[in-house]
């Protein structure tokens, strides 16, 4: 039965369950705007971002609507950046940091993105990825993931958290309960993680409970589908995942926040309205929206959803009334970490020095590296997910030119190899015509195009080399290869100068 609390502070409970994201690199009026109604937490992306001196004054400019305003980023400091979407990330991802598998090295890397976070006036970041990547099909984690082992996974995610909450930024475990064996992009449909309980136990949560044993703030759900738990709703509009697992089995008591509720895993059966107001009953206390629908008009009509569904008895006012509480003691917390340090834009050499450690070689490197003159490098390049800005730059050409001037490159998509062996011999074999040839190609094993084009470039150049910038294959016989595990700057810095042979 619903009270009859006045419809305003309804609407403040309903806009308190909200983190939507918005356009600009200022506060937009309806934001502002929103804040003063009760909108509690914002998120921000790559396009609100130009420099970390801008989004102090943009965090500033929010706060002074509300000092309590919980600031979300959706910052991995990987593949996934937002803070370095413009130039690529200057710390190597979790996979490269599973691969080196020193935890006192996470957790400093973490921690020094922690402290900038910080400076920049954010509050709460969307990450570690606590997901153990355990089908190399994985469209949409790879090397997000701190690796296949559960344990390496656990203590990566744990340190991972102390560093970051150890410089005053929460960290949020994803995607509850683990999206790391499915083999569909949660962005266009609905994964299915089929294994049963007892796999799940031993497989999926670990990553999760080391998370809550290292003090995670938040927890972020993840949209598969768990028939082992609930054979009808994605986790994310699950009780049985996110009140009966997570709440009583795993004893979280921290913030629940959503993936993004307009993706289509849930968007295209219930309708973003119907998926938030599935979501916060089902348990979620903060619902992440504005990675594709930023408007004031979605975030309006969450709200209204919300106070509608109080209304018709689809969402009690008590579980709403819950959740407004936790964003509450979340925001207090946050609050009271004190006031942000002046912002370090030249922060500190950690992150390549990790990249640097993360890189492996394959083949008879003694006899090709460094590289004796200026090479031609071919760079595959493959469609990425949606959570990988697609202006974020990687590679390996550009940081080589830099150190071998009279380097030349070309970028290759799938679509201009109809005529492989042409369209090869084109930009790749004759450019490369008496010099080095490097091909730089990511995640070749999960794409077919990408391992046919691999296997005829190496059978014509044996010499060639190859930078492997994703998950790692099966290493190619008789080739040299230089595995980054992620294909961040830092990466791709790491990797060229192994084949100039200076840092």
């Amino acid at each position: 039965m619903v009270s009859s609390k006045h419809s305003k502070e309804l609407r403040r409970l309903a806009l308190s369950a909200l983190q939507p994201g918005f356009v600009g690199i200022e506060a937009p009026e309806w934001v502002l705007r929103e804040i003063g109604d009760g909108l509690a937490s914002v998120v921000l992306f790559g396009r609100n971002i130009v420099s970390l001196e801008q989004v102090a004054r943009l965090t500033g400019q929010l706060r002074a609507e509300n000092p309590e305003l919980i600031i979300a980023i959706d910052e991995e400091a990987g593949d996934v950046t937002r803070i370095e979407s413009a130039t690529g990330s200057t710390r190597p991802g979790n996979f490269a940091l599973g691969t080196v598998d020193d935890t006192e090295l996470t957790e400093a890397v973490a921690a020094d993105l922690g402290r900038q976070l910080h400076a920049a006036g954010v509050s709460l970041d969307y990450a570690p990825s606590a997901d153990v990547n355990s089908n190399p099909d994985n469209p949409i984690i790879g090397v997000r993931s701190f690796g296949v082992d559960p344990k390496v996974v656990s203590r990566h995610t744990a340190a991972w958290i102390r560093g970051l909450q150890s410089a005053g930024v929460a960290a949020c475990a994803k995607h509850f309960p683990g999206h790391g064996d499915v083999a569909v992009d949660s962005h266009h449909g609905l994964p299915t993680y089929g294994a049963d309980r007892e796999q799940i136990v031993t497989q999926a949560l670990p990553p999760f409970r080391a998370a809550l044993d290292a003090g995670v703030r938040a927890v972020m759900s993840g949209h598969l589908l768990v028939p082992a738990y609930d054979p009808d709703l994605p986790a994310t509009l699950s009780r049985r995942i996110l009140g009966e697992l997570l709440r009583q089995e795993l004893g979280f008591d921290g913030l629940i926040v959503t993936d993004a509720i307009e993706m289509g895993a849930v968007a295209d059966r219930y309708g973003i309205g119907g998926a938030t107001v599935r979501a916060v009953a089902a348990g979620a206390d903060a619902v992440c929206v504005g990675g594709e629908n930023a408007e004031e008009a979605t975030a309006v009509m969450l709200a209204d959803a919300l106070v509608g569904a109080v209304g018709s008895g689809d969402l009690t006012e008590e579980r709403l009334d819950e959740a407004a509480g936790r964003v509450r003691e979340f925001a207090a917390w946050s609050a009271g970490l004190g006031p942000v340090d002046p912002v370090d834009t030249d922060g500190s050499d950690i992150g390549l020095t990790a990249a640097r450690r993360a890189i492996r070689l394959a083949g008879a490197t003694q006899h090709a590296l460094p590289l004796p003159t200026a090479p031609h490098v071919v760079e595959l390049v493959p469609t990425t997910n949606l959570a990988i800005g697609k202006e974020t730059p990687w590679g390996v050409a550009v940081p080589l030119g830099e150190r071998l001037p009279g380097t030349t490159s070309v970028r290759v998509h799938h679509q201009e190899l109809r005529s492989r062996t042409t369209a090869l011999e084109t930009h790749a074999l004759v450019p490369a015509s008496g010099r080095p040839l490097v091909v730089v190609v990511r995640d070749a094993s999960r794409h077919e195009w990408m391992t046919h084009a691999l296997g005829d470039l190496v059978a014509a150049r044996p010499d060639a080399i190859v930078v492997e910038m994703g998950l790692p294959g099966a290493p190619v016989s008789g080739v040299v290869q230089i595995f980054t595990h992620g294909a961040t700057a830092a990466s791709g810095v790491a990797a060229a100068e192994v084949l100039a042979g200076a840092r």
